[in-house]
């Protein structure tokens, strides 16, 4: 009995410890992040820090020394230039592929023809140069040669997460979101939405990396998660979110 209390007393320190891992996660994975924290919590008995915000702008923060212990991109592209940098423990990896989809409070069938429409005066876009999201939609738009057409309509959020807020606020008509928020919880009921047809932008690839900036002694579990990323558990979380 004295050993078992004795052990308990020094795996307390290391697991408290452990609560203070830290993923940057980009908007678009917001919701399936706390769903795969969740359930790695359960198998694992560990938590994590969820920070969301947008690629581009973890990516440069990281540059600059942010103590991030994992970081989830909505690209390969920024993962990419971290390894490149050596700012990371190995090349990025896929995790799973986006899905771009146009949400809207006005349409009852959401077409992106339809975008052209009077009572569509704004539409949400992330910023292109921050978030990927941002980037398929506008690739989408040129596409179908509507790029022009809409540019005066077109607002920007920083990430994802604003523009799903411009919407859920009135301040957006329309928006390009990822899949991943409208089947999460009320968002399924709010509006409506379609999948943008993937041959209209290229793969949204999200790559996943440990960062060398990781604490040390978290270095540990953030493997741990890494690997629990490519897990049969986590890849069910993904599909039921929208992700290939």
């Amino acid at each position: 009995m004295k050993f078992k209390i004795a052990l308990y007393v020094l795996l307390l320190p290391v697991f408290t410890h452990a609560q203070n891992l830290r993923v940057a996660v980009a908007a678009n994975a917001q919701f399936v992040s706390e769903a795969l924290v969740k359930e790695f919590k359960k198998q694992t008995g560990i938590s994590m820090q969820l920070i969301v915000g947008a690629s581009g702008k973890f990516t440069a923060q990281i540059e600059q020394g942010a103590p991030f212990d994992v970081f989830m991109s909505a690209d390969m592209v920024y993962p990419q230039r971290l390894y490149e940098k050596k700012l990371t423990v190995s090349a990025p990896q896929i995790y799973a592929y986006g899905t771009l989809v146009l949400w809207t409070t006005k349409l009852k069938q959401p077409l992106m023809s339809s975008l052209t429409q009077r009572s569509i005066s704004k539409i949400a876009v992330a910023n292109p140069k921050l978030a990927p999201y941002g980037t398929a939609a506008m690739q989408a738009l040129k596409q179908l040669n509507l790029l022009n057409a809409l540019q005066s309509k077109v607002v920007y959020g920083e990430s994802i997460a604003q523009v799903n807020q411009y919407l859920l606020t009135g301040v957006a008509d329309a928006a390009f979101t990822a899949k991943a928020v409208v089947m999460h919880g009320e968002n399924k009921n709010i509006g409506s939405w379609t999948d943008v047809d993937s041959k209209l932008y290229k793969p949204i690839a999200q790559g996943v990396v440990i960062l060398k900036n990781a604490d040390k002694q978290n270095m540990k579990y953030a493997a741990m998660f890494y690997r629990f990323l490519f897990s049969r558990a986590a890849k069910h979380i993904f599909k039921a979110y929208g992700y290939k």
